[in-house]
């Protein structure tokens, strides 16, 4: 997989995987472009920005990888306020959909592309006290399938991941009492994310993939 030429656009990149990412994707000699906290996802303008000046440096955008996304525990359903409905819902979709505005027309206009989303392994079913995330996370994966649909004859293809828990220190801390060797490493789903945007994936499109370690 080489990725020389080519520019790689990365939400979140200031976060554990972010930084995994944007060093797996340097090292195979792409310009990473790092969006993090300087830019304010949930704002269309300062992504449009963003990307704007992305395009003037290299010119072009070939890989957008939204990592940006959170999780948090909750209420039931039925006890769920409107201000951590629209915390999960916002970080994690409206988030693609902001990015997926900005960049989509660009790699229309080059001919092509590729994007990859964060779902979650999670939001294939529900759980309890976890509804605001997993229709957060579930709707990544439908924003995922439907932009691939809607993108695939365009040469761009549209794929998402589905981790389990990753062992970072925040979830070190967090959970001090399980084995983090069971968790997902971030280098590694680093290079399954790596692969979807490689031309070795050009054949894959709308494909939820879970990563779940040995957990």
């Amino acid at each position: 997989m080489e990725f020389s030429g080519k520019t790689v656009m990365i939400t979140g990149a200031a976060g554990n995987l972010g930084v995994a990412l944007s060093k797996a994707f340097a090292g195979l000699g792409a310009s990473v472009v790092p969006v993090d906290l300087p830019t304010n996802l949930l704002d269309q303008a300062q992504v449009d920005a963003a990307v704007k000046e992305a395009l003037r440096q290299f010119k072009r955008i070939d890989v957008l990888c939204n990592i940006a996304g959170g999780f948090r525990m909750g209420a039931p359903v039925h006890e769920t306020s409107d201000k951590d409905w629209n915390f999960l819902l916002d970080l994690n979709a409206r988030t693609v959909l902001h990015t997926a505005r900005a960049v989509v027309p660009h790699m229309l206009a080059a001919g092509g592309g590729k994007i990859i989303n964060i779902g979650a392994y999670a939001a294939q079913k529900g759980a309890a006290q976890m509804g605001a995330y997993i229709a957060s996370k579930s709707a990544v994966i439908r924003l995922t399938e439907t932009m691939a649909a809607e993108l695939r004859e365009k040469n761009i293809n549209v794929n998402c991941v589905l981790p389990t828990v990753i062992d970072t220190p925040q979830n070190r801390a967090a959970m001090p009492d399980v084995d983090p060797a069971r968790w997902v490493a971030p280098a590694d789903l680093a290079k399954v994310i790596v692969f979807l945007a490689s031309d070795a994936a050009r054949a894959i499109h709308g494909a939820a993939l879970p990563v779940t370690g040995l957990s």
